[in-house]
């Protein structure tokens, strides 16, 4: 008879699954609470072998992981897993030594609508050569599963990079923890309340250790990145100081105006690994005697290591930098972040070459770099780079810079297979810099274009960080000799004019200094000019980048307008001078000779009179100040403002008595005409003058040059003649230019019937306004030395009342000529 197709009838199922040699259990899945992944199975149904095999009644209850929690760790949790999704008939072989079971089983699933049906026979009947055949297999699967446990951790390194799994923001100079995820806090063995806001070396002080400090200081002070790969640390806890190794990043976290504001560290502790590795060779000889821990310790790893994976991944997809992958040469993108893809709104990137996603990006020399970095394998760090981008598909290319690092991935055999890219987004900061320095750019253009004089000043030292043309034409230097300069070695001549304790005030203070037409002397064109100025000292508040203080001078010269009025007043002077003379002479000439002489002996009778009477008051005042030194008490002498006070009545006394004895000169000299006169040997007396002005010519470092031979002879009465060549040499020493080493000469030319005396120095000179008024009575050309302007006066008497003359040339800052001519 033919074959005929035979069906079972429904109610035969429950025998022959009853009747089964092989077991049989029913499962359900079980998922998590996103329903996004199967973390379980039900048990639903074993039939009559499966439950003779595992011990079980029909209708268990429980779970696969509460029955039998070594199903993980053997694999058979992620064969049901790959079976259920897959929904093919798959199957499986396994060492089973836990859970109250030992054999060695086989099993084969398939799914069947919302469950799993499993069949599994053991050992546990047949001979010992298929268990040992099995365990060879198991042997060989357990090389392969290493291989690929390997392969795993490889790629997941490479694919990490150098990132590890804790996240810490550390934030400021001391390293204050912001933020700490979990896996940081676990390797801390610390809570989060423990380190929140709290430096970190403070949270742990056994773990600043010298490199480890040096590493942060290092990334926070430069900015540079910097990695690690199983850096030891040390760290208390479990109550115990543990050493812990870790694989890290540290990258510096900026503000917006670009200035570091801390750390994020990327880092994951490896101190198992690392151990395991120290441990390798002894893992190795003991590997075939624990075949079946070493394929559980892989299973366990392999498992790790996908967790590890989904966790860095969640990781760079939370990094603060754009971040993505390209495999191959072609540079195909494998990865992106959100943050990266947030910069390409609308734009396809993933598994797209980059010129295709990006072809804007096709001739820019960035391409070049990344050929360089791929053939190279040495990273590229670029600031500030410019990128044209469309950030949207379509839209317009718009101007970008980055902050970017390209790194080469290496495959497990060191081959390089990709690049991974970290970028940042300054184009901002770049913007403000920019719009920063066109500001700057145009205040210098401001400030070199000014009228007025312009500097700055900064640091205790005064050191010149801006000087104007109209500035340096008033120094009389170039702005070379001038920028960068302190300010008292470019004006070595400034110094101990008072304009380091002005500059010191308003540095102390930041009180501005306001100056108006205040003299001071600066040496340019060759020669030392005195200069008056208007100007401003302003404080320069200190900027965001720790600069020294600063001081911005704003001045103009007004030595012309000075000179100009001073110049108006003497002539005003001079007219009023002239206009009383004229009225003088105007009276005068109204009076008769008589009237004339009489007041002229009646000046003289005043003048003597005066000078005689006020020696006795003076002679009190002199007592009462000598007395008042003695009587007062030593403490209250020493008072600074009492000596001071003390001194300047002293020195009062003193020019007064000597006004007194001139004036008593001046009575004199209507008689002086009438003296005795003889023949003077002029040398003698000049070497006698000479000699009395020896101290005055050593403290003024002044050199003498006599011209004068012994033979020449004055017809002249010698205490007049002597009182002239006096005034003559010590006004020369006394009016000495400090600029220079004095220099004075004395001459003496015979002439036909005359003897002309020449006394000439190289001091402070005078103008044709000062000579004019020179041989006055209380004339005086220069007011900074001791002086009662009637030397000269009587000078010139002497000589005219003996038939002579006087003459005198002169320039500012020069020198002085007098020449007195004298009858032979």
């Amino acid at each position: 008879m033919p074959p005929t197709n035979y069906v079972l009838a429904p109610d035969m199922l429950p025998a022959l699954v009853a009747v089964s040699l092989s077991a049989l259990h029913v499962v359900r899945p079980i998922y998590n609470e996103a329903s996004t992944e199967i973390v379980d199975f039900a048990l639903e149904y074993l039939n009559p072998a499966g439950q003779r095999m595992v011990g079980l009644p029909e209708h268990p209850g429980g779970t696969v992981m509460s029955r039998f929690p070594y199903s993980a760790a053997c694999g058979i949790l992620g064969f049901y897993q790959r079976t259920f999704q897959s929904g093919e008939q798959q199957h499986y072989k396994v060492n089973y030594q836990a859970d109250g079971l030992d054999n060695y089983y086989h099993l084969q699933a398939q799914r069947s609508g919302e469950v799993l049906v499993v069949s599994f026979t053991d050992t546990s009947e047949h001979d010992r050569t298929p268990v040992e055949k099995a365990l060879r297999e198991s042997q060989a699967r357990e090389r392969t599963i290493k291989q690929e446990i390997e392969h795993e951790r490889n790629e997941l390194l490479r694919f990490v990079e150098q990132a590890p799994a804790a996240v810490v923001l550390y934030t400021g100079p001391d390293f204050r923890v912001e933020l700490a995820n979990s896996a940081a806090l676990a390797i801390w063995g610390r809570q989060l309340a423990d380190v929140q806001h709290r430096p970190v070396f403070e949270v742990m002080p056994e773990a600043a250790t010298d490199d480890v400090v040096a590493i942060f200081n290092k990334v926070y002070t430069t900015g540079a990145h910097y990695s690690s790969s199983e850096q030891l640390t040390y760290i208390e806890r479990n109550g115990r100081r543990e050493s812990v190794y870790w694989n890290f990043v540290f990258q510096p976290r900026y503000r917006s105006d670009g200035s570091i504001i801390g750390i994020l560290s990327l880092g994951t502790e490896v101190t198992a690994q690392v151990l395991a590795r120290q441990q390798a060779q002894e893992l190795n000889q003991q590997l075939e005697v624990h075949v079946q821990q070493r394929t559980l310790e892989a299973q366990a790893a392999r498992a790790e290591a996908e967790r590890q994976r989904r966790q860095w991944e969640q990781l760079f997809r939370r990094a603060p930098a754009a971040i993505c992958i390209l495999q191959g040469p072609e540079f195909v993108f494998e990865f992106v972040n959100p943050v990266y893809q947030a910069m390409f709104t609308g734009r396809e990137l993933l598994g797209m070459r980059l010129v295709d996603a990006l072809p804007e990006f096709a001739d820019h020399p960035l391409r070049a770099i990344l050929q360089q970095v791929y053939s190279s394998g040495q990273t590229f760090e670029g600031r500030e780079v410019f990128v044209p981008l469309a950030h949207t598909a379509g839209g317009p290319v718009e101007d970008t810079y980055f902050d970017l690092t390209y790194q080469a991935r290496h495959n497990e055999e060191g081959q390089i297979d990709g690049l991974v890219t970290y970028a940042y987004d300054v184009t901002q900061r770049v913007m403000a810099r920019r719009e920063r320095e066109q500001r700057q750019q145009q205040l210098n253009e401001l400030f070199q274009q000014a009228p007025v004089a312009i500097a700055i000043f900064r640091g205790p030292r005064y050191i010149i960080e801006l000087a104007n043309p109209a500035v340096c034409a008033i120094w009389g230097r170039t702005q070379e000799q001038a920028l960068g300069t302190p300010l008292f070695e470019l004006l070595p001549e400034a110094a101990g004019q008072g304009f380091e304790e002005l500059l010191d005030q308003v540095m102390a203070t930041g009180v501005p200094y306001v100056a108006n037409e205040l003299p001071s002397y600066i040496n340019r064109h060759g020669r030392r000019d005195l200069v008056y100025w208007n100007f401003v000292y302003q404080p320069l508040h200190q900027n965001d980048h720790n600069q020294e203080a600063a001081i911005t001078v704003v001045a103009t010269e007004v030595t012309e307008q000075v000179l100009a009025r001073q110049q108006v007043h003497a002539l005003n002077q001079e007219l009023a001078s002239i206009n009383a003379e004229l009225r003088t002479t105007n009276d005068e000439l109204q009076d008769t000779n008589a009237l004339l002489t009489r007041s002229n002996v009646d000046l003289d009778t005043f003048v003597y009179t005066a000078s005689h009477d006020l020696k006795a008051p003076i002679a009190n005042i002199e007592g009462i100040l000598l007395a008042l030194r003695e009587q007062l008490p030593p403490a209250v002498q020493q008072d600074t403002w009492v000596a001071q006070l003390l001194d300047m009545m002293k020195s009062t006394v003193a020019r007064f008595q000597n006004t007194i004895a001139q004036l008593t000169d001046v009575s004199k000299l209507q008689l002086a005409h009438a003296g005795p006169t003889e023949p003077v040997h002029l040398a003698a007396v000049v070497a006698d003058v000479c000699q009395d002005l020896g101290s005055a010519l050593k403290a003024n470092a002044a050199q003498l040059h006599i011209e004068v031979a012994p033979d020449v002879v004055v017809l002249f009465h010698p205490a007049n003649l002597r009182s002239i060549v006096y005034n003559l040499i010590s006004n020369a020493v006394k009016y000495c230019s400090p600029s220079r080493q004095a220099q004075v000469r004395v001459h003496a030319e015979r002439r036909p019937k005359a003897v002309v005396l020449t006394i000439a120095d190289n001091g402070l000179g005078m103008s044709q306004q000062q000579q004019s008024q020179l041989f006055g009575l209380f004339q005086r050309m220069h007011t900074h030395v001791d002086g009662t302007g009637v030397g000269l006066y009587i000078v010139k008497r002497l000589v005219e009342n003996a038939g002579g003359s006087i003459a005198v040339e002169s320039q500012l800052d020069v020198g002085s000529s007098f020449a007195v001519t004298f009858r032979a």
